[in-house]
Order: structure tokens, then C-alpha cells, then sequence
């Protein structure tokens, strides 16, 4: 088995994408967070570029590293000074990194267009540049930027500058797919071509502009690359950088090489979502390996099958990567869904009778607007009220919410509402920033007065999604709402034509869900009532 070096740059590279930003102090989580799972390089920025990433060297140096190798990144020597002369360089030096990345240029029309120097000035600068950090006794990866582009329009001319990099003593030749337009068969070509001219180690470096980054990063590994560049998730400038999510796992489970070791393959999804959740950015259900929805299955025939042996439906089992099997709920349910969904939530027997019964109820619900796919608490009450297993913790007597909106723009909302609990009623009212917030502050004081655990309990997020928008505002709406207790997360769902009675049947179920399932709450006479 192979060893294939993974070169993170999601601090440097990643950092790059729009709507990706790192502070400081999220850089170097993300950097001992890469460190602890295995990777053997981490390109923390450009120390000549901004503040932030001279002060991230900075505070690395002070840090322990117990396995990945941090590297500074930069570009050649300018044009018409000395290597030692050039103040990036000298910045990369003083960031006191073991590896240095430095990019020069391999296409003609980048050297002349971009640069404005003469062709053998940017070959000297790429030797010069390298011959320096050399001999400051840095490993030095060379990225040879734009290469494949270079290559195809002046093949001797891309090789030339690899030839400059590796005389200089380059540890590592970095061929850049920088526009990200290139197809696995071109990778695996020049790729090929190169390892065949050089003895030193090759790597990849691709960008995702043909959603290709993954393919073109394995091809090169097959045309004998031991050095793949990528960011986690893909972040990266324009469409993103070669994702090393899926580039680990397939290298390590597809193509027999071990990049991290297969113990450590469980922790790509913790993983994929630590990033997306440092970088403040939602995560993609449908991404390869670690989506929610990877190893989801919603239609009948698929679950059916999934149910006598995964692998008929399954190319990996997803606890290798730290994921697990999902089977969904919807208009496309057959018997073997709900089967599933009872085992998996131990509210009723597979084998039980009522199963058609209650498949035929969801296709209706779901005919109506119902989406029991992305709210499993409403399912589970379902289930377990047909069951007679879930007790009535509290009954609406009637609500009233009034807004009002005066000249200054002052509004005000109040809800008052009276529920009982046990023959007991209790009437309150309450204020709120919108209709739905009063009418969820009422709620939560009235049955605070039976159920004080409901004080754990958050709403996190209301979305209302329009089911038929020719109706204008006469539309029937369905209304998601998810809520938080502790670490356990729910969602529960509203369907109406008026959307307050929608979010009512939203909120009444979360409240239920949460004394149901969660809090476990004593029975209602053994609590004491607040008078």
C-alpha cells in the first residue's frame, strides 16, 4: 500500500471562496483540528499578504505540531531584483515554517501577459527562488501554476519551468490545474509525462470549474502523483478546490493507498462538518461520503432492498466514514420505509398490521403538503398517537393574537391563549418581536405553569414554504419548525391555508415531541401547579 501526502490549504486557498472567512483564532482551531486527524501538511497562508496570516505564523510557532508540517505560501522572486533581495521571499523565510510553497509560472501567456517578463527572466526566477529557500534548509513544494493550460499550448516551454524547480532542488513538483478546465484523461497524460522526466515527487492541484477536482486529483494519483493538494469541502476561489473529503476516501478505500489510515476514516464526517461550522457556512446534505443525504434512501424499491443487504444499494458502508443509514418517509414510501422507520424508532412492531393502513395515510398527508421526510418528530407522534401511546399533555381551549403598526413604525404583537392540562386551565398572554414568537411565548409561560423541563427547550428555526403559489396570498403553507434541547434536535410541521394555524399545529407538536420523547415528565398529578 502506497503512501499519498495530503497538502491541506484550506486556510490559504479555501479561504479564498466567497463567503469564506477565517479569523485568527479560527485558522489555528482548523490547523491543530487537521493536525489531530492526520494530515501531513497544512498551508496556513500567505505571510507577505495581510496581517492575519503573518499573525497566524506567528502564534504557530508557539504551538506544538504532532504530525502535519505547516507551510508558508508565496510566489517567485519578483522581476529585476535578487532572490535575496525579494521581500515575499524574505517574509516566507521569517515565518520559521519547515516547507515552504512557492508558485511560479509554466504558461507562456501568464509569464508575458500577467508577469511582463521575458521567458528565460521567469525560468531564472523560479531557479532563484528555489535555490534560496534551499538553502535555508526548507523543503520546498513547487507549484507549477496554470501547468496543464501551459503544457497544452507549449509543452516544452511548461517543462522547462518544472526542469528550473527541480535543478533548484524542488522536494516536490506540484503540476496546478489553476483554471480548473482540464479532463481526467489530459491529468492522467501529462501527468504521466512528467513522472517519467523527473525524479523527484509529483502532486496534483486542481480547482472544481468542471466538477472535476476529485476525478482529476485521482487520476494523477493513478498516473503516479503521491502528493494531492485540496481543501476541506471544497472551499476555494470560484467553483471551489479539489475536495479532500471525497479524495480521501476514495484513495483509501477505492485505490488502496493510505492517506490518513482507515481508523481515522470515521472522522471525516465529524470532520467535514467542524469546518462548515468554523467557516459559518450551511452544510451540503448531498455531498459525497459525509452528507446527511449520502446514504439516504426514500423510494420503496430501494429501502426493500437496502433492507436484505445494503451493498445493494450502497458502494461503502457508511460507518467507515463516520455517516450512517437513513431511510426517508414520503409519498414514495412503501411498506419496507415504515417498517424501517418503526424498528429504527422502536415505536412499533415491523411486522404489524396497521403498516398498509398507515403508508396509505402518509401518501394522503403528503398529497395535503405534508413533508414527513424532513420532520420525523411529526411521524413519530403520528405513529405513536395511532398507537394510542401518546397522551394528550395539554389541550387548547382557543388563542387570540393582535398585532398592531403605528405612524412611527412601532409595531407590537401579543398573544393570549388558554390551554388545559389535566382538567386544569390555564389562561395567559404574552408579547413577542412577530405573531409567531408571541404565540410561541404564550405557549411555553402557560405550560411552564405544568411542565417547568420546557425551560431546556429552544425553537431554532421557522420556515414557511408556499404549496401552491398560483393562489397568492389564499396559498396553503407548510410550516417547518425544528427545536433544540440540550444536544437532541426535532422537527415538527403545520399544513394550512392560513398560516398562523399552520405554525400553531408546528409549535403544538414541537411542545409534545419535546414532553413526549425528551423530557420525560413525570405524570401530570405528581407535578406541583404554580397557582
Amino acid at each position: 500500500m502506497s503512501v499519498v501526502k495530503l497538502f491541506d490549504t484550506t486556510l490559504r486557498d479555501g479561504s479564498q471562496g466567497e463567503k469564506i472567512s477565517f479569523s485568527l483564532a479560527d485558522k489555528m482551531t482548523i490547523a491543530h483540528r487537521l493536525d489531530d486527524f492526520g494530515v501531513h501538511y497544512i498551508e496556513g497562508g500567505w505571510p507577505g499578504s495581510n496581517p492575519k496570516d503573518a499573525g497566524f505564523f506567528e502564534a504557530a510557532r508557539k504551538e506544538t505540531w504532532r504530525h502535519a508540517r505547516l507551510v508558508a505560501f508565496g510566489s517567485t522572486r519578483r522581476a529585476g531584483v535578487t532572490a535575496a533581495e525579494d521581500r515575499n521571499l524574505q517574509m516566507l523565510l521569517a515565518a520559521e515554517t519547515p516547507a515552504i510553497s512557492i508558485f511560479g509560472k509554466s504558461w507562456t501567456l501568464h509569464a508575458t501577459r500577467a508577469l511582463g517578463v521575458e521567458l528565460e527572466e521567469n525560468v531564472q526566477m523560479i531557479y532563484d527562488s528555489v535555490s534560496l529557500l534551499k538553502s535555508e534548509g526548507r523543503e520546498v513544494v513547487y507549484d507549477a501554476e496554470h501547468f496543464f493550460d501551459g503544457y497544452k499550448a507549449d509543452s516544452d516551454y511548461a517543462l522547462s519551468t518544472l526542469k528550473a524547480a527541480f535543478e533548484a532542488g524542488a522536494d516536490v513538483l506540484v503540476l496546478c490545474d489553476t483554471n480548473g478546465g482540464s479532463l481526467p484523461s489530459e491529468i492522467s497524460k501529462i501527468v504521466t509525462t512528467v513522472r517519467s522526466l523527473f525524479s523527484t515527487e509529483v502532486g496534483i492541484h486542481a480547482h472544481n470549474d468542471g466538477e472535476l477536482a476529485v476525478a482529476n486529483s485521482l487520476a494523477a494519483v493513478q498516473a503516479g502523483a503521491t502528493h494531492v493538494q485540496g481543501t476541506i469541502n471544497g472551499f476555494g476561489e470560484r467553483c471551489g478546490n479539489a475536495n479532500l473529503i471525497p479524495v480521501i476516501a476514495n484513495l483509501e478505500l477505492k485505490l488502496g493507498h493510505q492517506c490518513v489510515g482507515k481508523e481515522k476514516l470515521s472522522g471525516l464526517k465529524d470532520l467535514s462538518g467542524f469546518v462548515y461550522e468554523i467557516a459559518n457556512v450551511a452544510t451540503r446534505d448531498e455531498a459525497a461520503y459525509t452528507g446527511n443525504s449520502a446514504f439516504a434512501h426514500k423510494g420503496g424499491i430501494h429501502v426493500s432492498a437496502v433492507m436484505k443487504d445494503p451493498v445493494l444499494y450502497e458502494h461503502v458502508e457508511p460507518e467507515l466514514v463516520g455517516n450512517n443509514r437513513r431511510v426517508l418517509v414520503s409519498d414514495l414510501s412503501g411498506r419496507s420505509n415504515i417498517r424501517y422507520k418503526l424498528e429504527e424508532l422502536q415505536i412499533g412492531e415491523a411486522d404489524s398490521a396497521d403498516v398498509g393502513s398507515l403508508v396509505d395515510e402518509i401518501k394522503n398527508l403528503e398529497n395535503d403538503g405534508y413533508y414527513f421526510e424532513a420532520a420525523e418528530a411529526s411521524f413519530e407522534l403520528l405513529v405513536a398517537r395511532r398507537q394510542d401511546n401518546c397522551p394528550e399533555y395539554f389541550c387548547l381551549s382557543g388563542f387570540r393574537i393582535s398585532g398592531e403598526k403605528n405612524a412611527s413604525d412601532n409595531s407590537r404583537n401579543e398573544a393570549s391563549i388558554r390551554v388545559e392540562v389535566d382538567g386544569r386551565v390555564e389562561h395567559t398572554a404574552a408579547e413577542g418581536a412577530g405573531p409567531v414568537n408571541a404565540l410561541d411565548n404564550a405557549l411555553r409561560k402557560a405550560l411552564m405553569r405544568f411542565y417547568p423541563q420546557i425551560a431546556e427547550m429552544i425553537l431554532i428555526d421557522y420556515k414557511v414554504r408556499v404549496l401552491n403559489e398560483g393562489d397568492g396570498t389564499a396559498s396553503r403553507v407548510r410550516v417547518m419548525i425544528e427545536s433544540q434541547a440540550g444536544e437532541a434536535r426535532w422537527s415538527t410541521m403545520g399544513v394550512s391555508a392560513n398560516i398562523i394555524d399552520a405554525t400553531w399545529q408546528a409549535l403544538a407538536d414541537s411542545f409534545t415531541y419535546f414532553l413526549y420523547k425528551i423530557a420525560k415528565v413525570e405524570k401530570v398529578e405528581e407535578i406541583e401547579y404554580a397557582t
